[in-house]
């Protein structure tokens, strides 16, 4: 071989060494330990507050020496349950309303499951066991800000149940409003599937003469159902009754409610809105995972309002025997920023103690060695996601926007925080509180909160198939450590 020939094929090795090498590299990179704890994930950000490198704080995440584990932070009470609940997971098939039969999961041989209905303050014990859904379960109790160790996401709280296993999730219920509870082990999987139910928090006085009615609206491969029914169910009340329905969106993308006849948008993500107007010609919006209270009233003439539950299931609200008629879609929302009246908040969201951003975007990539087009927070791809640390008692500001080119409904677990301005504009309405925020592509919202329950919390998609594509962060409280592995023997996967 010739001396020039010899340089021309030394210089392609190197050029070709150059290209493979830093591709490899990257593509190690993506790749995840097959155990991790979430605390080692991505980078943290402290939000411009104080922080120790070292990560001590006391037990109670205040930020003075010490630590507690994830799995000590549990409601400590040894007094009896006031309410006990045993649920049963299987996957099985399901047969809807309609008679289609569909492969799924079951909690006591139904979907939806159970509902579990409680008085505010009450202490609930509900044992779960595992009978048959192969890739573990967890039980994950959406919207209530429970201690941490009852939060129900594998490798994260717990382990995942398996087969022929039991965990026990004891907590006090704390705030009156409506809630769900669903599997957060393959939940992208298990959700879909029908492993999720209905969780109502009571006042201690409820009111009298309205009407209780939970919705629960679910897509069961591909079947809009609500309360597993295809198309209509039928809410029986008489003539002038008022009816209280309980929104509540189990799927991946935004659910639209609206109805022909005046009503009031009465709780929002359980939490009550203050001075609720009547709306009329409006539609409500709620985000995958959210929740909505509407009011109506049942004719005083003994006919039935119809309230849609999207596009192709609805509520016949009326007597026994009485019929709705379609209704059309409203081309106007109601916007929360603006309704209801304001009223004061439980601390002051001008001085916050930390300030965070989570900006939602999209790049090509390589998530788990995988190329393709992945959601990125703050430009960066999982696992390299940024880690929010909180200190207890902290005021935090985050500001969420989203340039991915679609919606995603946010939910952080643990908290509930106030939206206080969307795209500039500042909320002149009610308290707007989320633990669901759906932020469209284009769209930026302000919102706080309180950091008052310490532990490790998730802080993802509620779109199920885009927290498994790595739209996934966590809020993490100085002092708190845990000792659960995402993958590893136990096989936990909480998306």
């Amino acid at each position: 071989m010739r001396h020039k020939d010899r340089v021309r094929l030394l210089a392609a090795v190197l050029a070709s060494i150059a290209v493979v090498v830093p591709l490899g590299l990257l593509w190690w990179s993506s790749l995840p330990p097959s155990a991790y704890s979430v605390m080692d994930m991505g980078y943290a950000d402290y939000g411009g507050g104080p922080h120790d490198h070292a990560m001590g704080a006391t037990a109670d995440g205040s930020g003075a020496g010490g630590t507690v584990s994830v799995a000590d932070l549990t409601e400590h009470t040894s007094r009896p349950a006031d309410v006990l609940v045993h649920l049963v997971a299987r996957k099985q098939s399901v047969r809807l309303a309609d008679g289609r039969l569909i492969d799924g999961y079951t909690l006591n041989g139904s979907t939806p499951g159970p509902q579990i209905t409680v008085t505010v303050g009450q202490l609930v014990e509900v044992h779960v066991h595992n009978e048959s859904v192969p890739d573990g379960i967890t039980v994950h109790w959406h919207g209530v800000d429970v201690p941490n160790a009852e939060d129900g996401v594998a490798g994260v709280t717990q382990d995942a149940i398996p087969v022929g296993g039991d965990f026990t999730y004891r907590f006090a219920a704390p705030h009156v409003g409506t809630y769900w509870y669903h599997s957060h082990q393959v939940s992208h999987e298990q959700v879909a599937g029908g492993l999720f139910g209905a969780l109502v928090v009571l006042p201690k006085h409820p009111e009298r003469d309205v009407r209780d009615f939970t919705a629960l609206a679910h897509s069961y491969d591909g079947i809009p159902t609500v309360n597993g029914r295809p198309h209509g169910t039928t809410v029986e009340a008489s003539p002038g009754q008022t009816v209280r329905v309980r929104l509540v969106n189990t799927d991946n993308v935004p659910l639209l409610a609206w109805s022909d006849a005046a009503y009031r948008l009465v709780a929002v993500d359980g939490y009550a809105v203050h001075d609720p107007g009547t709306v009329t010609g409006r539609t409500v919006e709620v985000p995958a995972g959210g929740r909505a209270d509407v009011q109506v009233t049942a004719p005083a003439d003994g006919s039935a309002t119809r309230v849609n539950v999207g596009p192709s299931t609805w509520l016949t609200i009326g007597p026994a025997g009485a019929t709705s008629r379609p209704v059309p879609v409203p081309d106007r929302a109601l916007d929360l920023l603006a309704y209801g009246t304001s009223a004061p908040l439980p601390f002051d969201p001008g001085k916050p103690d930390r300030r965070f951003v989570y900006d939602i975007g999209r790049r090509v990539g390589l998530m788990d060695g995988k190329p393709g087009f992945w959601w990125t927070v703050n430009g960066h791809l999982f696992p390299d996601m940024p880690m929010f640390v909180v200190r207890r008692r902290d005021v935090v500001l985050i500001r969420i926007s989203n340039h991915s080119g679609v919606v995603h409904p946010m939910h952080l677990h643990g908290h509930h925080a106030v939206v206080l301005a969307r795209n500039g504009v500042r909320s002149t309405g009610s308290p707007w509180w989320v633990d669901s925020l759906d932020v469209d592509d284009g769209d930026s919202y302000q919102i706080a909160f309180l950091a008052d329950n310490p532990g490790i919390w998730m802080d993802h998609c509620h779109n199920l198939e885009h927290a498994t594509q790595g739209l996934v962060t966590h809020l993490m409280y100085e002092g708190v450590t845990e000792p659960f592995r995402v993958g590893g023997p136990s096989h936990n996967h909480p998306e």
